[in-house]
């Protein structure tokens, strides 16, 4: 490349291999969220554009480094602003929508979903530079080279993934289904009480012919730190609604004895399984992680 004014062959297969990896990388993970978000045309071209972007910017990194073309690595500066406006963008989008869901998502929620297609946008760019860099440094010459090169950036995206991914509340509690109870205008769920809204003999009637719910109880009691979070417990709520829609009321309330909590509505969808398994997959909140050892840290004699 030195010296050039056109790009070698060499360099520019390198350019175009990488670019393909580190956009298939953000196609990958947009899709590798069981949720499917998001799950609409405009969003997949959104986010595949950035990812492409990101991409790009990541495969000429390094040949622009070879050419001891300095300037061209400031695109990386650039690019980390790119991708934190992806996550006010994505912030604001899921703001704006709260007022037209069953059910909040909370903010928690949403810090939690920015910071992720944030974090994925980078995936983009370090596959495709991890790529570049394999096929740069490997003996091998045309398509082998480029073969390893595509599975290192391959192997690393699978690292990324993996280290990237969050816990769930199936991951930390045991979800089981509750038997309601109705008393009068009170409602119960495996002795729990829930709520006294249901005044009228038709909600009475709706939640005991209609009504399912499911109790959350934590596999250690420090795990209830996470789940009796208001952020994290209105976060499976939307997720149980999203699924199952809701005909007409939603409750989510803790046991302060046991430290379970409960999670009971009236789907427009009755099925207890499906329940039970979009409550386990709810992913845990940043926000409200807590490091166990640090709890157990000895802070005797400080």
């Amino acid at each position: 490349m030195p010296g050039k004014e056109m790009l070698a062959a060499s360099d520019l297969n390198t350019i175009i291999t990488a670019i393909i990896i580190g956009t298939f990388a953000r196609f990958a993970t947009l899709k590798e969220d069981f949720r499917q978000y998001p799950s609409y045309p405009n969003g997949y071209l959104i986010h595949l554009i950035t990812g492409f972007v990101a991409a790009a910017i990541g495969a000429v990194a390094l040949p622009a480094l070879l050419a001891k073309n300095f300037i061209a690595v400031t695109f990386l500066a650039i690019a980390i602003q790119q991708f934190r406006d992806v996550r006010k963008m994505e912030k604001e989008s899921l703001t704006d929508l709260e007022e037209t869901e069953f059910t909040y998502r909370g903010k928690a929620y949403i810090d939690g979903i920015a910071k992720t297609f944030e974090a994925r946008n980078y995936f983009s760019l370090v596959v495709a530079l991890v790529t570049s860099f394999a096929i740069h440094i490997e003996p091998f010459n045309g398509w082998i080279g480029t073969f390893i090169g595509i599975a290192v950036g391959l192997f690393f995206l699978f690292l990324l993934v993996r280290i990237s991914k969050g816990k769930t509340i199936g991951d930390i509690a045991q979800v089981r289904p509750g038997k309601i109870e109705v008393h009068e205008s009170e409602l119960f769920v495996d002795g729990v009480f829930i709520s006294n809204q249901l005044g009228s003999d038709y909600a009475q009637k709706l939640f005991k012919e209609e009504g399912m719910a499911v109790v959350i109880y934590p596999n250690e009691d420090h795990f209830r730190i996470n789940l009796e979070n208001f952020g994290q417990r209105q976060a499976a709520l939307f997720e149980a609604i999203r699924t199952l829609g809701v005909k007409r009321y939603h409750f989510t309330r803790r046991h302060f004895e046991n430290g379970s909590v409960v999670i009971a509505l009236i789907p427009i969808k009755k099925d207890i399984d499906a329940f039970i398994e979009v409550v386990k997959k709810c992913p845990l909140i940043e926000s409200v992680k807590k490091a166990e050892s640090v709890m157990k840290t000895n802070l005797r004699g400080k």
